[in-house]
């Protein structure tokens, strides 16, 4: 399956790769990534580096909401093959070292194997690398507060909860929030669509998540590009409301 890129904004693409999203910021022939999917998902993000005009020695910086292994994936080959600094939340650089894993096990997927969709979800997973680790080996907290001095200028903003140092990406002048998993408009085992939030087994601390869609809502924007399902057009606030209301 060939990733699919849609351009949001000037220079601002999201692609859909296996079930996950990344982000392409692009200014000139030089880009930022906005996590990288599963570890599966690497000819596709190359492809769609390409299909914007970029190339991976052009990649200033990856930039990970969260270092589950489905935004993971490629982070360390860039890193290592192409010398690109990999920048995540201060709490969020040993996860994505491995330090630890705040991420769901394989008894939280049995003991959820009932819901509709969640077995073939896993299966997927497994055929696209999302059980391997691929850790970071070293990887950087963000060089900077407030606006980032990379293509997009995107402006990281903490909010804890699915992992402790989850954060969403902020383009204030495009009215753009690259939210993660912190707000998602779908998933493989949803059957809800438009803004929400993950099954609850996917959080590390549900009760910060449900606390950080109010840091998110408080953000300008009308566009919101997530981490799982489609490109969604609205209020951020609204979506977060609305993500609030069916998560009670």
């Amino acid at each position: 399956m060939r990733a699919e890129v849609r351009q949001v904004a000037d220079g601002t693409y999201l692609v859909h790769g296996h079930n996950t999203n990344w982000v392409i910021l692009k200014d000139g022939d030089a880009v930022t990534l906005v996590d990288t999917g599963y570890p599966g998902d690497r000819t596709g993000l190359l492809e769609s580096l390409a299909e914007v005009g970029s190339s991976p020695d052009a990649v200033a910086a990856v930039l990970i909401t969260h270092a589950h292994n489905d935004h993971l994936g490629s982070a360390e080959y860039l890193r290592a093959a192409h010398g690109t600094p990999v920048y995540l939340h201060p709490a969020e650089v040993p996860h994505a070292r491995r330090d630890f894993l705040q991420q769901a096990t394989i008894a939280d997927v049995v003991r959820n194997a009932w819901r509709p969709g969640v077995l073939p979800w896993a299966v997927h997973v497994i055929r696209v690398g999302g059980t391997e680790q691929h850790p970071v080996t070293s990887p950087e907290p963000f060089p900077t507060e407030g606006a980032l001095d990379l293509p997009g200028r995107p402006v990281p903003v903490h909010t804890p909860g699915h992992t402790d140092g989850h954060c969403v990406y902020h383009l204030p002048d495009a009215g753009i929030v690259i939210s993660g998993d912190a707000l998602v408009s779908g998933h493989a085992i949803s059957r809800l669509k438009g803004p929400q939030l993950l099954p609850d087994f996917f959080h590390h601390d549900r009760a910060r998540t449900l606390a950080s869609l109010d840091v998110v809502g408080a953000l300008d924007g009308d566009t919101l590009l997530p981490g799982h399902g489609p490109l969604h057009h609205g209020s951020v606030r609204a979506a977060a409301e609305q993500a609030r209301e069916r998560a009670s």
